[in-house]
């Protein structure tokens, strides 16, 4: 539409809005002329454009995580695919790593139009030998400790080899220089202890042996924030624990921009512990870093009612979800205990929801978007909304929920229809917004 047809628009607009029931008025004084009505709008005119959209899936970095190897993974449900990823798969010799394992799950998620979420980790029960690296167990002065956790025998890391600590170090860092800003990977969570959840609740827990002491982690730490720029990193709750981490101690830890995962969400004391442990590391600081997450498998009942419509507990998933403002969880048990649809529901409860709520386009055929955050979190990538190939100058990954805001744009006409960008996606996802916008 052209600048012509636009004032006509609003000319008409103007028009109409001046019909009204007829009034009797006095007959103009001879010697005055009556106003014309002007032949063009004012200045700030504006034509609201109608638009429709729906969300009609579960978007992209969100919802219910499967494992990479589930018969389901390739559920319409499904953005996102978790792997327990070994040091030892990758490292075997000094200063020699071979990325290929990493590579090849990324592939493969990426070829499902998925994203992976990872979790390196060193002590599994009943696993033994453990992962770490071979030529770090024949390091002299290294002493693994081998004994039952979970009634399975298992090994775990020695701690006070400075050999071990150092390639931990080596190993984020590299990492991070490989895959910082692959699109393929949504998330990286670590830690220590079993499966990397920063806890030996069973099992031989000795700080600065089978457990990296504090001094180490206050090292380790501020380096992740370091050498992961772009892709959100996390850590369980379980780190709040005064004993197996430093933060009660070191306060300034709690600056760096972690995100939490919850291996234990929507348990029985769930409100106890959980809650506890979810507001040590701060309310807000979803603002910065995505809440994650596993269901319970304390008990059978846990994994069979955890995404119930009517919740358990006294509790009902998308409350506790918007509480924490949890962007994903893994639930690979879940295909065999809901619906697909419940399932997707659940799923589309959480992280972030775009709405477009207005669209106008005014003098000089300059255009203006509202666009709201109706999710429980923000997006933590970058993102933009693109009218006519322009990108807007808003980056939505600064858009919380609840927030709102008005997007500039040099150009558009009533056949132009935004879409929301973001370099990290993968083929096949894109991130839809809901609008009901009526002329």
């Amino acid at each position: 539409m052209n600048k012509i047809s636009l004032t006509i628009l609003a000319a008409l607009a103007i028009a109409s809005c001046a019909c009204g029931p007829k009034q009797d008025v006095p007959n103009p004084d001879p010697g005055t002329t009556t106003p014309e009505t002007p032949e063009t709008p004012p200045e700030n005119f504006e034509v609201h454009v109608p638009l429709k959209s729906e969300v009609t899936h579960v978007q992209p970095m969100t919802g219910i995580v499967l494992w990479n190897t589930s018969s389901s993974v390739k559920k319409d449900y499904v953005q996102l695919e978790f792997s327990y990823m070994l040091y030892s798969d990758v490292c075997k010799e000094k200063d020699v790593y071979d990325w290929t394992p990493m590579d090849k799950l990324l592939e493969q998620v990426a070829a499902r139009g998925h994203q992976a979420v990872v979790r390196f980790r060193y002590t599994y029960p009943g696993y033994d030998p453990g992962a770490v690296p071979e030529y770090i167990k024949q390091w002299e002065g290294y002493e693994a400790t081998h004994a039952k956790s979970e009634g399975r025998m298992t090994e775990f890391p020695d701690w006070r080899c400075e050999e071990l600590q150092r390639f931990h170090m080596e190993f984020h860092r590299l990492f991070a220089e490989r895959y910082d800003k692959d699109p393929r990977l949504a998330f990286v969570e670590t830690g220590f202890g079993l499966w990397a959840e920063y806890h030996i609740y069973d099992g031989p827990c000795i700080i600065g042996k089978t457990f990296p002491s504090h001094e180490f982690q206050a090292q380790f730490l501020p380096k992740m924030d370091e050498w992961f720029k772009d892709t959100p990193w996390l850590i369980s709750i379980d780190a709040s624990d005064i004993k197996y981490a430093p933060f009660r101690k070191q306060k300034d830890l709690l600056n760096l921009k972690f995100g939490n995962f919850d291996d234990s969400f929507m348990c029985e004391d769930w409100d106890g512990y959980n809650w506890g442990c979810w507001r040590f590391f701060g309310e807000d600081r979803y603002k910065k870093a995505p809440a994650g997450g596993e269901f319970s498998y304390y008990t059978s009942y846990d994994q069979k009612h955890a995404l119930d419509p009517a919740g358990m507990y006294g509790r009902v998933f998308e409350d506790v979800v918007a509480k924490v403002h949890m962007t994903f969880i893994i639930g690979n048990d879940q295909p065999g205990k809901q619906t697909p649809e419940r399932i997707a529901e659940a799923a589309m409860s959480m992280g972030y929801r775009f709405e477009i709520r207005d669209f106008v386009i005014g003098e000089n055929n300059t255009a203006r978007i509202l666009i709201a955050n109706v999710g429980v979190a923000p997006i933590y990538r970058d993102a933009f909304v693109e009218l006519d190939g322009v990108k807007g100058e808003l980056n939505l990954r600064t858009l919380m929920p609840g927030d709102e805001a008005w997007i500039t744009f040099p150009h558009a006409t009533l056949e132009s229809v935004p879409h929301i960008v973001c370099d990290h996606l993968v083929e096949g996802q894109e991130i839809q917004y809901q609008a009901d916008i009526n002329l």
